[in-house]
């Protein structure tokens, strides 16, 4: 008889050490969770698919609760999705979006908002009202407010904050805070979402039935690419733009009383976008109560681009749309395997064998 070869793990499963003592006394259980984060990465989120049904669709649902969820541009746009319209249908139908969405070189900023804020309306218009009162999700988006030049959408102001940025960034995340400030958008229902201070102003602002699609677009209008958002409702006046520039993948210090269960792209914490450049990773303090579920290197080897989807994939040398959709979708498809190794590990509760420190 032929003995197949065993397939290499889907899921990288790392932990912070308060999360992997809790798991390892109790098992990983859905009472646990109370937070669940959510990435900016533009295209990356849809690539895993397949997992976030399983955790909002399966896992989550075995005990309901009321949970916060931190979403960053694409990440708060997952969110505000699946609790549109339920993980399953929430997730699909952000994906089909963003997979048909068509982008050239020659759009200007304008023109792009205008596709994303087309794209975001079919995913939430008319749902406002169910984002702002779910009763098991408490969505929180985050954005940043631009400050002195970083405001305006012209190109030799934009340079200059840009690299600024990137100046006060290598002495320290904290430094850039003289360009940008955070913006953390809820709905006024308890518990609300605090952080301790961390170096940036951070501005709460209420979440209502007229600012979250604002806020929204706000959370994903990634400078020099899109637009800055103004005249937010009840929001201070200036210039609002991609939270992932202070919370690229949200190292945050989170109040959570369990488990932070994140479904990433990726297995690492980068805690802002510009961080990335200087490869700051994320504070273990703010992750101790964190589980990390990401795709592992074998897996994202073995999907059709060697990776997941990339919003470069829309200008890229030689993929052109007809092309580009079809790796999208069956690198969607494929993203089905990590929901399944994720109940599989919750059904045979094996993660003392797979968990990695954080």
């Amino acid at each position: 008889m032929q003995i197949l070869p065993k397939r290499a793990p889907a899921l990288t499963i790392r932990a912070g050490h308060l999360a992997r003592e809790l798991i390892l006394k109790e098992g990983l259980q859905p009472a646990q969770v109370d937070i669940i984060p959510g990435a900016a990465g533009g295209p990356k989120g849809i690539g895993i698919q397949g997992l976030d049904q399983a955790v909002f669709a399966d896992f989550l649902p075995r005990a309901a609760q009321r949970r916060t969820l931190v979403g960053s541009s694409i990440g708060s746009w997952r969110f505000a999705s699946m609790a549109a319209h339920g993980a399953k249908q929430g997730s699909e139908l952000l994906a089909d979006l963003y997979t048909h969405l068509s982008f050239h070189k020659k759009m200007s900023r304008q023109d792009v908002s205008l596709v994303c804020h087309d794209m975001l309306n079919t995913l939430v218009k008319g749902k406002e009202a169910d984002l702002i009162n779910h009763p098991d999700y408490h969505l929180t988006v985050l954005s940043i407010k631009a400050q002195h030049i970083f405001q305006s959408d012209k190109a030799l102001p934009l340079l200059a904050s840009v690299a600024g940025i990137v100046g006060t960034t290598a002495l320290g995340r904290k430094h850039s805070r003289h360009f940008m400030q955070r913006v953390i958008s809820q709905p006024g229902t308890s518990p609300q979402f605090k952080i301790a201070e961390d170096g940036f102003s951070t501005h709460y602002q209420s979440l209502t039935e007229q600012s979250v699609i604002p806020w929204l677009m706000a959370s994903a209008s990634i400078p020099g690419v899109m637009a800055a958002i103004r005249d937010i409702p009840d929001a201070l006046p200036g210039s609002y733009r991609d939270g992932g520039l202070i919370d690229y993948h949200i190292d945050l210090p989170f109040q959570s009383q369990g488990i932070v269960l994140y479904p990433h792209f990726t297995d690492s914490i980068t805690p802002g976008w510009f961080d990335k450049l200087f490869k700051r990773t994320a504070d273990p303090a703010n992750q101790a109560r964190t589980l990390l579920l990401s795709p592992s290197q074998e897996y994202l080897s073995s999907l059709p681009l060697g990776r997941l989807p990339d919003r470069k994939d829309f200008t890229l040398k030689g993929l052109d749309q007809a092309q580009r959709i079809r790796l999208w979708k069956a690198c969607i498809a494929e993203s089905q395997r990590l929901g399944d190794e994720f109940l599989e590990l919750v059904e045979k509760q094996r993660f003392a064998e797979v968990m990695q420190a954080l």
